[in-house]
């Protein structure tokens, strides 16, 4: 691989050269505070306004520390040799969840910086962004970030880096991001490795990539594009692609901090424009738009539709707030198209939603926007992936929902999604790390030592089986060391089944999950001894059963609370205290028949719980 790719420029003097790049990195190795320290220097933004994780503009992101939507921003450098420059930075999500995105906002370069911590070396995210910027064809700038800190390990690590990516010690930048070391070096490679904007995509017409998107609720949809060939500006008349859709440019203009509106946009340029769309799910990911008068124009390489990976129910805790929970989804999807959702009604928790997320970092996102932005008190059900399910009719029937499982008999196989899951670790935690993967139904592939005590063990595993706790079991095991990060291979043959939870006869629609065969009793009876913790007594009996079809796997009785009905008996025949027994075991009976269970809120919480450790 050719790590840099040295160009000698011959512009005219005039000209403002012009270098698009990206970061990358995995969670928490400081690619945001880089971000930061290179808008500082280049005084993008006033010192009032500058603050931490700038890019950042989320509190969740900044609690967190991490990046969930990707922000460009273009700064103007002198360098040494006294030409201006334009830097266009686009920063990427560091999650898994979003790979795709990470994916397009690298086709939108032609440069990325890998920046690798000090402290903690080469992690699983470190080594898919490396993959997906080689795939991209891009320059990859090594950087070392932490070297302050007291417990760096800069020549491990510098090892571990030429390992990984073949470069030489001295191309690999040492800096601390935090107290600004080596920021200049950061810029003079920027300038002098990364090559001027490609001309390989431009075919004679007008296209852009769009790279990200989201909504302004007084002017409609705003596209960030990266122009790759002729122009776009105000009043042009543009077509997406992928689904033909038309729209007129109303604004276009440059990313600094904030936006700042220009005449155009040219080839080389990233930028942003704004549409008259009112939809943001009009607007796809790693589309591309062009001239609608322009009737040759192609795709560019790479778009895919984004499909939601893992689905959950949820509904409010008080029914009243149902139109409050609408709008708010509604609201949300404006600026998250991966984002989806359809009515759905339990009989247990009355009237909600089925959503589907990327992933469950994305799921867990969503919520908690819900919950502090729109101040929505929610319960979710237990989430699950969707199964592509084959009848006897040769049908194909794709399950979301465990409540619309096809009736077993008429289920010919059942398919589910599976990874490939890539474990970053210390060799000493090797045995931990296949224990659990293996008791996930993990197929071991390959371990590959990344240095003298770390390595790279990689297994095929069932995605159902990673969205619950698998990510904090691993964390666990490890002592915090591991790191995880994984990509859909395809769908799998497998033997699942569908897991139902009776209550007093009943199923609980929203307690339904989808189990594989071999572990069907160890979960039903699991959550049959949780459920029994949970519901109160009541009067009657009340049997909790884990059946599967018609068959009863599992059971556990909430007894009933007994009135001593006999206490006013205080001597007399035997027959009178029988007479009364009977008389309550009969009203017992038929309360049992017209008497309504009320299941608490912590119940289904707790089964949530008690799923993860199956």
């Amino acid at each position: 691989m050719l790590l840099f790719k040295k160009e000698i420029l011959i512009l005219n003097d005039l000209e403002t050269y012009v270098r698009n790049f990206c970061i990358i990195a995995h969670i928490d190795h400081g690619k945001s505070t880089l971000a930061d320290r290179l808008i500082e220097q280049t005084n993008t933004i006033t010192n009032k306004k500058l603050e931490n994780q700038v890019l950042d503009d989320m509190d969740l992101e900044r609690e967190r520390g991490i990046t969930i939507k990707s922000h460009p921003i273009q700064m103007d450098y002198i360098h040494s040799d006294k030409n201006k420059y334009t830097l266009n930075l686009i920063d990427t999500p560091g999650h898994v969840d979003f790979t795709y995105e990470v994916s397009r906002s690298m086709a939108a370069c032609e440069g990325a910086l890998l920046i690798v911590d000090a402290t903690q070396g080469v992690e699983a995210q470190t080594v898919s962004n490396l993959y997906l910027a080689i795939e991209a064809d891009l320059t990859i700038i090594p950087i070392l970030n932490k070297i302050d800190m007291p417990n760096s390990d800069v020549e491990a690590v510098s090892e571990q880096i030429i390992e990984l990516i073949g470069c030489d010690k001295e191309d690999i930048l040492a800096i601390s991001a935090k107290d600004g070391t080596g920021i200049n070096t950061v810029f003079d490679a920027v300038i002098d490795k990364i090559p001027i904007p490609t001309k390989k995509h431009e075919n004679n017409t007008s296209r852009a990539l769009i790279f990200d998107s989201f909504y302004d609720q007084f002017r409609g949809v705003v596209a960030y594009i990266r122009v790759f060939g002729g122009s776009f500006k105000k009043s042009d008349i543009i077509e997406l692609v992928s689904n033909k859709v038309n729209f007129e440019i109303t604004e276009v203009g440059k990313l600094k901090l904030e936006k700042v509106k220009t005449e155009k946009l040219s080839s080389g340029d990233v930028g942003y424009i704004v549409t008259s769309l009112k939809d943001v799910s009009d607007i796809n990911v790693g589309d591309t738009v062009s001239l609608k008068n322009e009737k040759n124009s192609n795709a560019l390489p790479g778009y895919k539709e984004v499909k939601p990976m893992v689905f959950s129910g949820m509904y409010p805790v008080d029914s009243q707030d149902y139109e409050d929970f609408k709008t708010s989804l509604q609201k949300l999807k404006l600026n998250d198209a991966a984002l989806t959702f359809e009515p759905n009604v339990s009989t247990a928790l009355g009237f909600g939603f089925r959503c589907g997320f990327l992933g469950p970092l994305h799921m867990e996102i969503v919520q908690e926007r819900l919950e502090r932005e729109f101040n929505m008190n929610l319960i979710s059900t237990a989430p699950n992936v969707s199964y592509s399910v084959i009848t006897r009719n040769n049908e194909k029937v794709l399950v979301k929902n465990p409540a619309d499982m096809p009736d077993p008999g008429n289920i010919d196989q059942i398919n589910e999604p599976y990874i490939k899951a890539e474990i970053i670790a210390p060799d000493k935690y090797i045995g931990n790390i296949m224990k659990l993967c293996i008791s996930k139904r993990g197929e071991f592939q390959s371990t590959t030592y990344l240095s003298q005590k770390k390595v790279q063990i990689n297994f095929i595993l069932p995605l159902g089986e990673v969205i619950y706790d698998f990510f904090e079991k691993l964390k666990s095991s490890t002592n915090g060391y591991a790191s995880l990060d994984y990509e859909f291979i395809n769908d799998r043959k497998s033997k699942l089944v569908k897991l139902d939870i009776k209550i007093n006869g009943d199923i609980v629609d929203a307690l339904s999950m989808i189990v594989h065969k071999d572990y069907d009793y160890q979960s039903g009876s699991k959550i049959c001894k949780q459920l029994k913790q949970e519901i109160t007594r009541h009067q009657f009996e009340i049997p909790i059963q884990a059946t599967i079809g018609a068959k009863i796997i599992a059971r556990e009785t909430v007894k009933a609370l007994r009135k001593n009905v006999t206490a006013k008996c205080y001597g007399g025949d035997i027959s009178r205290k029988r007479k009364l027994l009977e008389k309550q075991k009969k009203g017992k009976k038929r309360m049992k028949v017209v008497g309504n269970v009320e299941l608490p809120q912590s119940a289904f919480l707790a089964v949530l719980k008690s799923g993860d450790e199956n």
